[in-house]
């Protein structure tokens, strides 16, 4: 062997009990490791999808042109009784893109 490998041990400082330490634990649990606005910004592109006929949850994904695409073709689907079907799938299709968003960004954060 020509050279040596050294392992150095560095010894770990243990902080003790820290109540706050405990309550950012849980929150990372409870929250996925997204944080707050992570946590809740698939529930919050849900409720604006709720609106109908506007299709807000798509706008709050900045997916304007999908929202304007589907506020023109809902018109023809209202008289064709399909109007629901357009409806459900927005409101899947706002919490889908919106949990991509918040997985894609904590990817990057990490």
């Amino acid at each position: 062997m020509e050279g040596e490998f050294v392992v150095k041990v560095e010894a770990v400082e243990d902080d003790g009990f820290r109540p706050l330490g405990v309550v950012s634990a849980i929150w990372s649990e409870l929250s996925g490791g997204v944080g707050p606005w992570g946590a809740i910004r698939p529930l919050f592109a849900v409720v604006l999808s709720l609106v109908p006929f506007l299709f807000l949850g798509q706008h709050f994904n900045r997916q304007h042109r999908k929202g304007m695409e589907w506020f023109l073709i809902q018109f023809p689907l209202i008289a064709a009784f399909l109007w629901p079907f357009l409806f459900v799938w927005s409101i899947a299709d706002a919490w889908w893109v919106s949990s991509g968003i918040v997985a894609s960004s904590e990817s990057m954060n990490n």
